[in-house]
């Protein structure tokens, strides 16, 4: 099935939309499932994904991005540019003018005091806030009135729209979170599994892992929405399970990235229930390369802390193993016309994809082994296993439980074996690994291993704070609560200035240049090994209308215009 057709499909089944609803609450529930359970409502104690949309429904950023990638006013009267006067004609100050009259689900007034605090609560130096590069270069957050917020900048910067903006920066109401500052946000459960918010659903019962019930806000802004009076969002199973209760038996009516086949996504559809629908934004599956040591010989304070890892930092380890991988055997086996070859961190939008990596495309085996020997890291007590400095290449690869990646584990196992070096493998419920738990060693940001694998992306169309999750001074540790979104504690003097350069330029061009040597430099210096540019791909029952599937923001950003066509 290609992608464009999967498009069609979605762009026919929303020309039924109707003009405007009757009243709030008029279609009853809507059963929403992400096979990856949430595990939290607050996006800053969480990278996941799962956790990011879910909370989008209840909790909302100033700005966010549409499903074509454009910026758009959402608590705010309108985007404040130079044009307009809201963003200084120096680029050091951006002002919003928050739409008057907001209310939070209880009922209180929504005012600039909770966006300054939302500031404050994500940059205490104890917090360990998963979203810090958001405000990266915020010297200030000032409230002249209720209704004016003031952002300062250390310095010019061309990009202002980060804090504040997209499923990932949403505002916390102060009265609710002051209590959680510091070191003390992780302890807020109450807080954290049922935030007040100003979207268009209220959390009920949240239980973690498992399901989330909610209702309709009673005092969200728009009297006629949201459509649907409560919402089940069920998590847990698998893809097949979750496109399968969409597609063909009914049971829900939108299923979350379907990281499944091409050919069982088109099985499927045949159950004539539901439509798959799909689009290429910055989503990248890729192998992240530990640069620290994941000994479980170390203390909780050292393991994944202390550098180097033994044998990973050797760029002819690193790359003789991108070498003998063949991404398009995975694009093929995995996602079919939904998926390209990319060696690229960031493989869109276009102006910041790298598609000049020689060798990206082509497996080359033999030139991978002789890379290792020609380093002189060679089997040397003929096991089969090479040894660096006495210390042999022996790999614990870790993913999420989910068909496809296990698929890629098997292959890269066995490529990886042939130039030798010997590959353990273990997978992890997702709702478990993409979780912000500091307490589990099972998450993908503690990375409790030597290589994990896992996709992620962005908001927006500007990669300026998500280069920045591979600066130095994000990683995670014991002292951040194990948040940060530098997962594989990469650390390279350069590439910290040259984000810093990427911050005060503003010409689009110098920019694209800057973006793709930083993208460049994850592969060629061992950060990661990507492997697949992911197309999105999710499903909708033919009868829920309204979905606009959005590459560039939460995947449920216009959730509250959703309805049951009848």
């Amino acid at each position: 099935m290609k992608l464009k057709t999967l498009m069609m499909g979605a762009v026919a089944s929303m020309a039924l939309a109707p003009a405007a609803f009757a009243e709030r609450g008029s279609d009853g529930e809507v059963k929403i499932l992400y096979w990856q359970a949430p595990s939290i409502l607050n996006p800053f104690l969480s990278g996941g994904t799962k956790d990011v949309e879910s909370s989008s429904m209840i909790i909302e950023p100033l700005l966010r991005y549409d499903e074509t990638g454009t910026l758009v006013a959402w608590l705010v009267d309108e985007v404040p540019t130079v044009a307009n006067g809201g963003f200084s004609e120096d680029l050091t100050q951006i002002t919003y003018k928050l739409t008057p009259g907001l209310k939070w689900s209880d009922g209180t007034d929504f005012t600039s005091e909770d966006v300054k605090f939302t500031y404050e609560y994500c940059t205490h130096p104890e917090g360990g806030c998963a979203q810090l590069t958001k405000f990266e270069g915020i010297t200030s957050v000032e409230t002249p009135d209720a209704t004016t917020v003031v952002v300062n900048f250390a310095s010019p910067m061309p990009n202002p729209y980060l804090a504040f903006v997209g499923g990932e920066s949403p505002i916390l109401q102060k009265a609710q979170f002051e209590s959680c500052m510091g070191a003390a946000a992780s302890t807020c459960t109450e807080q954290n599994f049922g935030p007040i918010g100003t979207g268009p659903f209220v959390v009920d019962e949240f239980k973690p892992n498992d399901v989330i019930s909610m209702s309709a806000n009673p005092n969200y802004r728009d009297p006629a929405k949201p459509a649907f009076a409560s919402v089940t969002f069920k998590g847990g199973g698998d893809a097949a399970a979750a496109g399968r209760a969409v597609m063909e038996t009914g049971e829900f009516d939108y299923a979350w990235n379907l990281q499944l086949a091409p050919d069982v996504i088109a099985k499927m559809q045949e159950g004539g229930k539901g439509t798959p629908v799909a689009g290429f934004g910055p989503l990248l599956e890729r192998i992240m390369l530990n640069n620290t040591n994941p000994s479980a010989d170390l203390g909780p304070d050292e393991r994944s802390v202390v550098r180097p890892h033994p044998f990973l930092g050797d760029p002819a380890v690193y790359k003789a193993m991108s070498m003998a991988i063949d991404r398009p055997l995975l694009v093929e086996v995995g996602y079919g016309q939904a998926g390209r070859v990319s060696c690229s961190w960031v493989p869109a939008p276009e102006a910041f994809a790298v598609t000049d990596i020689e060798g990206c495309d082509v497996q080359d085996i033999d030139g991978a082994k002789a890379m290792l020997d020609a380093a002189g890291i060679v089997d040397s007590d003929g096991d089969g296993v090479r040894e660096k400095d006495g210390v042999p290449l022996s790999i614990l690869y870790q993913t999420s439980t989910n068909a496809v990646r296990q698929d890629f584990q098997a292959l890269i196992k066995d490529w990886w074996g042939q130039i030798g070096i010997e590959v353990e493998l273990r997978n992890i419920d997702a709702s478990v690994f993409f979780g912000g738990d500091a307490g589990s060693p099972d998450t993908f940001q503690k990375f409790y291993a030597d290589v994990e694998m896992y996709a992620n992306t962005f908001n927006g169309t500007d990669p300026q704070a998500y280069l920045g999750n591979g600066l130095c001074d994000k990683a995670p540790s014991p002292d951040s609560q194990w948040q940060g979104e530098n997962i594989s504690r990469f650390c390279d003097e350069e590439f910290d200035a040259m984000h810093a350069e990427l911050s005060k330029t503003a010409d689009i061009a110098e920019r694209s240049r800057l973006g793709k040597a930083m993208s460049r430099m994850a592969f060629e210096r061992g950060m990661m090994i990507p492997l697949v540019h992911r197309g999105r791909l999710s499903a909708h029952a033919n009868s829920l209308g309204g979905v606009k599937l959005n590459v560039w923001d939460s995947e449920l950003w216009n959730v509250a215009d959703w309805y049951r066509m009848k």
